[in-house]
């Protein structure tokens, strides 16, 4: 697994950040130099005001100029004030445009993965981790700014100043940052392996979490009474999560709280160390008074720094890393410039695996689809039929074979390319919750649409946009949350094959869009697509077989494998797969 380093990390936030904010970052970076600089300014012109009032009562410095020191002092401090709110507000305009941006590029690169890699659930808690270390990237950027801009001139002005007052004084920053650092050192291991443990735990529960109250699950849920089983699911792993998380605080803390103890005997030989310089006389009352006063502010910057920010480091550099790893993946090849022209599509010795899988899906499969042809593909349950389309589309690459459209292999093609003139209707569709017009133009979003393309392909699919149910026409909101009106099964189903004949194609896939449709209206919906797909490439896949002979051709799978392949007339005429399936259901068509 591929370790990304801080200096990584910071590169790609910075990057980021400069692309989407670039003139404001720059004034960031000023004014956080000049607030980190303030704080030592201000030090410096305490011992001058000390020095001052001490040399009044000593009748070298008159009263004048002890107030003029006084004066220069409430100017450090104010300036340092107005520039602590500044630094502190400037996060608050730039990092909501930074984070949609980081949200925009995540999503582009989901969509250019190869939609195999989603079916193995190492890729899933991938993409859990990398939401969930996408806003840390950020937050790790922004710190380790912070530091470099302020936290780093604060103690280099601090560093310079007591060593030209006396170089044994460095020490102060050395005892109190080492025991510090040594901390956050080890909550970095800590909380970085512990995300990695937590990953897919917390999609477990959130999974558990949809399945009690989210709208697609939550009525069978409590209608077959599975509310409290989920319950005890999400209780259990919810459980889990919390004890990996107290596991690692608790080891964290511990470490944290014994290094505080070598912090504070530090402290104490600092104290000591200036203590000693003023008695030996190599520094002046004022620059004790001075110091002494700014070791609270210094142990306090130095915890700032390192226990909260650089801790808070420690803890997200794992969620970080894992957005990294997520980003750097390696996405689907292809150009957009090799789009071939519509022609057959062939497919040579083609077997395909999912991932982790120890059999084939698809075994060996080669045919033809011809270019203006319509083919069925049937077969019982998990024979491969739904596998084999993805296939032939392009959707999934094959582990072995070649899928070739018009003469070109469908893996030297961009997505773009290979899916623009193909339409499809699923048997898991979408319900959108938009207008009816949208959730069907949304196969086609630049495709200019009226009441009468929208009225064509709603009477293709069956769908009767009357107004009982349709109150404000096309225009009516298909969900009850949004004030709009909810479909029945059997309307969804129409609404999506709609959208499916509205994109412009040269390929259209049905693969089992009618399972919420009687076997008469499927029948009727079927001969209006065959009608539409003259002169076009058709895949049509179904367990029910009353609606196939309209197909040019029909494939038979079975066990992953084409076994019979021919028109209705020559499989029924032989003993073999088709025959079987087609006596089975014989009862169900006359």
């Amino acid at each position: 697994m591929k370790k990304y380093g801080l200096i990584a990390i910071c590169r790609h936030g910075f990057a980021e950040k400069f692309k989407a904010t670039p003139i404001l970052m720059v004034i960031d970076l000023i004014l956080g130099i000049l607030h980190g600089l303030s704080f030592g300014v201000e030090t410096m012109m305490q011992q001058r005001f000390f020095d001052k009032a001490t040399q009044m009562m000593s009748g070298s410095a008159t009263l004048g100029m002890a107030f003029g020191a006084l004066a220069m002092l409430g100017l450090a401090n104010v300036a340092c004030q107005i520039l602590n709110g500044v630094s502190n507000y400037m996060p608050n305009i730039t990092n909501g445009k930074i984070s949609g941006e980081l949200s925009r590029k995540m999503n582009e690169k989901i969509g250019r993965l190869a939609p195999e890699i989603f079916e193995n659930t190492q890729c899933l808690d991938d993409i859990n981790k990398a939401e969930k270390g996408k806003s840390s990237v950020m937050n790790v950027a922004d710190t380790m700014m912070s530091i470099m801009i302020f936290y780093v001139p604060y103690f280099g002005f601090m560093g310079w100043y007591l060593f030209t007052m006396k170089p044994i004084l460095i020490l102060a920053l050395v005892l109190i940052f080492i025991p510090k650092a040594l901390t956050q050192i080890l909550r970095t291991k800590v909380f970085t392996k512990a995300e990695d443990e937590s990953a897919p735990i917390r999609r477990e529960y959130e999974y558990y979490e949809n399945c009690i109250a989210d709208r697609e699950y939550f009525k069978e849920t409590r209608l077959l009474g599975g509310f409290m089983f989920f319950k005890k699911l999400y209780t259990q792993v919810l459980d889990a999560m919390q004890k990996l998380r107290y596991k690692a605080s608790v080891k964290a803390n511990m470490t944290e709280f014994l290094m505080s103890l070598l912090t504070v005997a530090g402290y104490v030989g600092i104290i000591w160390l200036l203590f000693d310089s003023l008695m030996k006389g190599d520094i002046s009352v004022g620059a004790f008074a001075a110091v002494f006063n700014s070791l609270g502010l210094m142990y306090n910057i130095m915890d700032e720094v390192i226990c909260r920010h650089i801790g808070g480091v420690a803890e997200t550099i794992g969620a970080t890393q894992n957005y990294m790893r997520f980003m750097d993946m390696p996405e689907r090849t292809g150009s957009a410039s090799q789009t071939p022209e519509w022609g057959d599509i062939e497919l040579s010795h083609v077997s395909f695996a999912y991932p982790g899988a120890s059999e084939c899906a698809v075994k060996d499969v080669s045919f033809t689809l011809k270019k203006g042809e319509t083919l069925a593909v049937v077969g019982e349950n998990g024979s491969g039929k739904s596998t084999l389309i993805r296939l032939l589309s392009g959707l999934y690459a094959p582990t072995a074979g070649q899928v070739l459209h018009n003469g070109v292999e469908t893996t030297k093609l961009s997505a773009s390319a290979l899916f623009a003139g193909t339409s499809a209707v699923f048997q898991k569709y979408q319900r959108y919750q938009m207008s009816l017009a949208e959730n069907i133009s949304i196969s086609r979003t630049e495709k200019k649409w009226d009441e009468a393309v929208l009225g064509d392909v709603s009477q293709m699919a069956g769908l009767d946009v009357e107004v009982r149910t349709f109150t404000n026409g096309y225009d009516t909101m298909l969900s009850r949350e949004f004030d709009g009106v909810d479909l029945s099964g059997g309307q969804w189903q129409r609404v999506a094959i709609a959208r499916g004949f509205f994109r412009d194609h040269n390929l259209i896939i049905l693969d089992e869009p009618t399972a919420a449709i009687d076997p008469y209206e499927e029948t009727r919906i079927y001969n209006r697509f065959a009608q539409m797909a003259k002169d076009k490439s058709a895949l049509i896949v179904t367990h029910r077989l009353g609606s196939v002979k309209l197909a040019d051709r029909i494939l038979v799978m079975k066990d992953g494998q084409a076994v019979q392949l021919g028109t209705h007339e020559e499989l029924i005429a032989e003993d073999g797969e088709y025959r079987r399936l087609y006596e089975a259901q014989e009862q169900w068509y006359e």
